[in-house]
């Protein structure tokens, strides 16, 4: 794997970022803005399955730890990389997929790399808030928050992502 300081920060940052920032904002009860999935979604797209899960599982332990939330994040975030093969194949063409790199904007296209991460963190929130939940009296609003924080955590990573393209850009 190359780039491994700048995933190494990156990893670093969006731990940051949720704990001391997102995870402190009163946003209210109806959506939450999750960053971190944001490592995982921005992984190489030629990333072996065993390291893609070995870190999303590191990342998820990291949260839960973090969160106080035992297993939550991990069970979430190993689901997320478990979908983003599929999710990947289902939004990125053939020859972009063969060709690897980091799935953003300015490999996937603007509209591709939303589309891509929005399914990949509707996943991950709809596994996140329905184990959080653990009941279907609340559905409905459990749905809300699910769509509220697919939103907001879509913009969060739209702009994470933007660090790469503005790097590369300097080069």
């Amino acid at each position: 794997m190359y780039r491994i300081l700048e995933y190494f920060i990156l990893f670093a940052v969006v731990i940051l970022l949720q704990v001391f920032v997102f995870d402190s904002l009163q946003t209210g009860r109806y959506f939450t803005p999750f960053v971190y999935p944001a490592f995982v979604i921005l992984l190489p797209m030629e990333i072996s399955g065993w390291l893609l899960l070995l870190l999303a599982a590191a990342t998820g332990v990291t949260m839960d730890v973090f969160m106080g939330t035992p297993a939550l994040n991990t069970i979430a975030t190993v689901f997320l990389a478990f979908c983003r093969p599929g999710v990947l194949k289902l939004f990125v063409e053939k020859d972009v997929l063969d060709e690897g790199g980091i799935p953003n904007i300015a490999r996937l296209g603007t509209a591709r790399f939303i589309r891509y991460s929005t399914a990949l963190l509707l996943l991950f929130n709809a596994v996140f808030f329905v184990l959080e939940t653990m009941t279907l009296t609340g559905i409905g609003y459990t749905l809300l928050r699910i769509v509220l924080s697919t939103a907001a955590s879509a913009a969060v990573v739209y702009f994470c992502q933007l660090l790469f393209v503005i790097h590369k850009s300097k080069i």
